[in-house]
């Protein structure tokens, strides 16, 4: 046990690559849950080519949100720069 009471990490802890592989794991976790809000929380399709259409519509949504946010930020960028002049 450590002073602060808790465990003693394993020793591969240490290595800067086992820190960038979970960083990278916890980059993935998070577009799966982006999926998931977007109705693409359970593939019911069946055979490869309909799992490649599934995948495709996933990388489409994400896609489409990214896209979204860019116009919300220029809109909202060009309503700051109304302001300002008014």
């Amino acid at each position: 046990m450590s002073s602060r009471g808790g465990l003693e990490p394993y020793p591969f802890q240490k290595y800067r690559t086992f820190k960038n592989l979970r960083h990278k794991h916890s980059a993935v976790e998070s577009d799966i849950n982006r999926l998931e809000r977007h109705c693409l929380d359970r593939c019911l399709d069946k055979w490869l080519h309909a799992f490649k259409r599934y995948c495709a519509r996933g990388v489409v949504a994400a896609n489409l949100h990214k896209l979204g946010n860019v116009l919300q930020e220029k809109v909202r960028k060009t309503h700051d720069k109304l302001r300002k002049v008014a």
